[in-house]
């Protein structure tokens, strides 16, 4: 790390979780892969083009703080699932109902955004039956990923692992309980943020390149289904 950063690209980063994942398994076994951001799309795509497996995506979105746009609070998924830091709630004398409110605003006016302009409108891949692996480029507090994970549960998936390929120790350690899998390259104790461990940055990424992705890949499940609707 001796220019500051682990890995120089998220499909760098992939490649190395591929090594440290049940692969033999998750083929034989069919598994779904599920970007939890668009920045994780570029690793999804990679270890599917390395498996055959197909990816989706499951969006989510962070509910902050009243009067304060760096403090995150909660987040509420596709499937209007919330995961709250009660704790923060608590301190802050944050009532429930506001907490409520944000989510739907939230799914309504970003969650149904994104599912329409990166998934032309289709419904989340059918996740029955199915072992899902929630992918992520990073984990700093974990909400997102136990958003996912309940969302994955409520649509009856068999079971649902988690990799990361870097994850803040104590975060680690509180999902182990959580996921039927934790896959994670570097559990790091003093963790900074995401974007530090990578030379590539999250902001880098724009729309465009995202959908060029996914509409080359042959494994993205969504727009695979909007074709064969067509």
């Amino acid at each position: 790390m001796s220019e500051g950063y682990m890995f120089a690209s998220y499909e760098e980063a992939a490649a190395k979780l591929l090594e440290i994942l049940p692969v033999h398994q998750m083929e034989d076994e069919d598994w779904v892969l599920m970007a939890l951001s668009l920045a994780s799309v570029p690793m999804a795509n990679f270890m599917s083009n390395n498996t055959g497996l197909s990816f989706d995506i499951m969006f989510s979105e962070p509910l902050f703080a009243p009067n304060n746009p760096e403090c995150i609070i909660g987040v509420v998924s596709e499937s209007e699932e919330i995961v709250m830091q009660t704790a923060l709630i608590d301190s802050f004398g944050i009532k429930l109902d506001y907490v409520y409110g944000e989510a739907k605003r939230k799914y309504e006016e970003n969650i149904l955004k994104k599912i329409y302009k990166y998934r032309k409108g289709a419904s989340l891949a059918e996740l029955k039956g199915k072992s899902v692996l929630l992918l992520d480029i990073g984990c700093e507090s974990g909400m997102r990923a136990l958003a996912s994970m309940k969302t994955a549960i409520s649509e009856k998936a068999k079971s649902a692992s988690f990799a990361a390929p870097v994850i803040a120790q104590n975060t680690a350690a509180m999902l182990e309980s959580e996921v039927d899998g934790l896959f994670c390259l570097s559990r790091i104790a003093n963790f900074v943020n995401t974007d530090f461990y990578y030379k590539s940055k999250e902001e880098d990424l724009n729309c465009e390149e995202i959908l060029d992705i996914l509409e080359s890949s042959k494994h993205y499940i969504s727009f695979q289904k909007s074709q064969g609707e067509e």
